[in-house]
C-alpha cells in the first residue's frame, strides 16, 4: 500500500478514483436490493446460513478445491485428502468469522492469528503466527514475489494501524485492501487465501455494509474465476493507482455477484412459500 503524504488516509485517497467510486456505488445498490427483499424481513437467518455455506464453497474453490455446492452441503467428514481438508478449513473460517467482529477493530492482528489457527487446525509452532525468515509458504495460486519476514511484519503493523485508526473510505475499499494486502504478503505458512477472504468478510460485515453477511464475495470471486482473481491481484501488488483501483473494482464485482446469489436464494424461498 502506498500513501500520498505522512498524514494521508491512503484508503480515502483510493476512494476518490473514478473506477473505485463507480464500484462502490454499484455495490451499494446490489446490497440494497437483497436487503430490501421481502424474504429477508422474515427469514434472514436462513439466508445468512446459506450465504455462509456458499461463501465457504467459493473460497475453497479458489484454493483449489472446487466442489459442487451439494457435495459441500452433504459431507460431514473433511479429514481425508487435501481438497477435503481445504473445504473443511473454509467451512470453519466461515463459522468463525462472525465471532471475531468485536475484536477486529481493536486487534486485527490477533484476529488474523486466530483465523489461521482455525484454518490450519493444528498445534505446530508455525500455526497462528506470521512466518519467520526462511520459512516456506504453501500458496500455489499466488505466484507474486514473496516478501521477506521483516517486510511482512512492517506491512502487517501498518495495516493494523489503519484499521484501528479507522478510515473515511467506504467499506468496500477497506475490505479489498485488507484482502489484497494479505494475499500479497502471505504472512502465514499456509491458508493465506482462505484467511484473506475471511478477513474481507469480517470488514464487510463489521462495517455495516453487509451486517447480516448475506453478500458472500467469495461466491463472486469463484464465479469470476481464478485467472481473473490472480490478474486483479497483480494489479494490487503493482502499487499503482490504476492497478489498485482495478483490484477494488474486481472485489466490488464479486460482492455484487454474492448479493445476486442471495437474491436468487430469496426468490427460491419465496416461490416455495407461495
Amino acid at each position: 500500500m502506498s500513501t500520498t503524504g505522512a498524514n494521508a488516509d491512503p484508503l480515502a485517497v483510493l476512494s476518490t478514483l473514478p473506477t473505485v467510486a463507480e464500484s462502490v456505488e454499484a455495490v451499494r445498490k446490489a446490497v440494497d436490493r437483497v436487503y430490501g427483499h421481502r424474504i429477508m424481513r422474515r427469514r434472514s437467518n436462513e439466508i445468512t446460513s446459506e450465504a455462509a455455506l456458499r461463501a465457504a464453497r467459493g473460497s475453497a474453490a479458489l484454493a483449489g478445491a472446487d466442489w459442487a455446492l451439494e457435495e459441500v452441503r452433504r459431507r460431514t467428514d473433511f479429514s481425508g485428502d487435501d481438497e477435503a481438508r481445504t473445504v473443511g478449513a473454509a467451512l470453519r473460517l466461515s463459522a468463525e468469522a462472525g465471532q471475531l467482529l468485536s475484536i477486529w477493530r481493536q486487534s486485527p492482528l490477533r484476529v488474523l492469528a486466530r483465523l489461521h489457527l482455525v484454518a490450519a487446525a493444528g498445534s505446530g509452532d508455525r500455526v497462528g503466527r506470521p512466518r519467520q525468515e526462511g520459512e516456506p509458504v504453501d500458496e500455489p495460486l499466488v505466484e507474486l514475489p514473496l516478501p521477506g519476514a521483516a517486510e511482512v511484519s512492517g506491512r502487517l503493523e501498518g495495516l493494523s494501524q489503519l484499521i484501528v485508526a479507522g478510515s473515511s473510505a467506504p467499506a468496500l475499499v477497506t475490505a479489498a485492501v485488507v484482502h489484497g494486502e494479505l494475499l500479497a504478503l502471505r504472512p502465514f505458512g499456509s491458508h493465506n487465501g482462505l484467511v484473506a477472504r475471511a478477513a474481507q468478510r469480517i470488514v464487510l460485515v463489521g462495517s455495516g455494509l453487509d451486517p447480516k453477511a448475506v453478500c458472500p464475495a467469495d461466491v463472486g470471486h469463484a464465479e469470476l474465476g481464478r485467472a481473473a482473481y490472480v490478474a486483479a491481484l497483480d494489479g494490487y501488488a503493482s502499487g499503482t493507482p490504476e492497478g489498485m483501483a482495478a483490484w477494488i473494482a474486481h472485489c466490488g464485482t464479486a460482492v455484487g455477484l454474492g448479493a445476486r446469489e442471495s437474491t436468487a436464494v430469496c426468490e427460491a424461498l419465496q416461490r416455495g412459500a407461495a
